[in-house]
């Protein structure tokens, strides 16, 4: 079974995440932080196949502190792969430097929020 953490700002769609791989045919677990400050001892204790963070343009939920996140939780499971989700219509620069961040191997994965369940599910299931 493989296991994501998931660490969203928008507690619903994270929930919404975590109930759609739950009612799928794939063979995964979800696990949902209650803050960020929570995902790297989460990631510890599970070993996660995938770490899913939001990010938007505020405190504590920014690319930069993500990617601070990311070294921090590469440096424990280092065979983590890394998406990130965006809503790309509210936060366009940050879909860019989200954008960016993939072209330059930063981060193994990135998504719109406007994106299906479905779509989701395959994408992360194919990572």
């Amino acid at each position: 079974m493989r296991k994501i953490v998931v660490d969203m700002q928008n507690f619903l769609f994270a929930d919404s995440v975590a109930t759609a791989f739950r009612s799928s045919d794939y063979d995964i677990d979800v696990i949902r932080t209650e803050s960020p400050k929570d995902t790297l001892e989460l990631c510890q204790v599970y070993k996660p196949y995938v770490l899913m963070m939001e990010v938007t343009s505020y405190t504590p939920w920014k690319l930069s502190e993500r990617l601070k996140l990311r070294d921090k939780v590469k440096a424990v499971c280092p065979g983590c792969k890394i998406a990130l989700i965006v809503d790309s219509n509210t936060e366009k620069q940050v879909a860019k430097d989200i954008r960016d961040a993939k072209k330059n191997g930063l981060i193994d994965q990135f998504f719109y929020g406007s994106m299906t369940a479905e779509y989701l599910m395959d994408q992360i299931y194919a990572m």
